[in-house]
């Protein structure tokens, strides 16, 4: 018996985006590159944001910085077909969210991939080099709850 978790499926997500694959987003193995994945991930994420808080996320007292990431990969995807990306909350914490995007390109009910992406909350009124953990701010936080299995 597999101790790995089941392969995740449309209905493991709460909101979805589309990206427009690229030709250099292949590899020389005629592949999508392990590198354009983890920008899908972070695209996925931040644009959600922005849009749904209606605000510049960057210009918030407290900003999400990446502290971890990874990815499961289950089948190979990429150019010219667009990319599905169907995110989830795992954990809100008080200063750090950890995030689920699926990858799904044409008809498969399963992802092709799974990306874990962890935003840890920081002190963005100093600046780089002076940023202290900080508690997610309440706009995010507003977004983010929508977005876990209980809500």
């Amino acid at each position: 018996m597999s101790d790995r978790p089941p392969r995740p499926t449309r209905d493991d997500y709460a909101v979805w985006r589309t990206a427009t694959t690229r030709w250099a987003d292949d590899d020389a193995y005629g592949h999508m590159n392990n590198a354009t994945y983890y920008e899908l991930f972070d695209t996925a994420v931040n644009a959600h944001l922005f849009e749904a808080t209606g605000t510049n996320v960057r210009t918030l007292p407290a900003i999400g910085v990446v502290a971890e990431t990874s990815c499961r990969y289950f089948r190979e995807i990429g150019f010219p077909d667009p990319v599905e990306m169907g995110l989830a909350v795992e954990r809100v914490g008080s200063s750090s969210v950890i995030y689920r995007i699926g990858l799904f390109q044409g008809a498969d009910h399963q992802a092709a991939a799974e990306g874990r992406f962890v935003h840890v909350y920081v002190d963005n009124t100093g600046g780089p080099g002076d940023r202290p953990v900080a508690p997610i701010p309440p706009e995010i936080r507003a977004v983010v709850t929508r977005l876990t299995p209980s809500a």
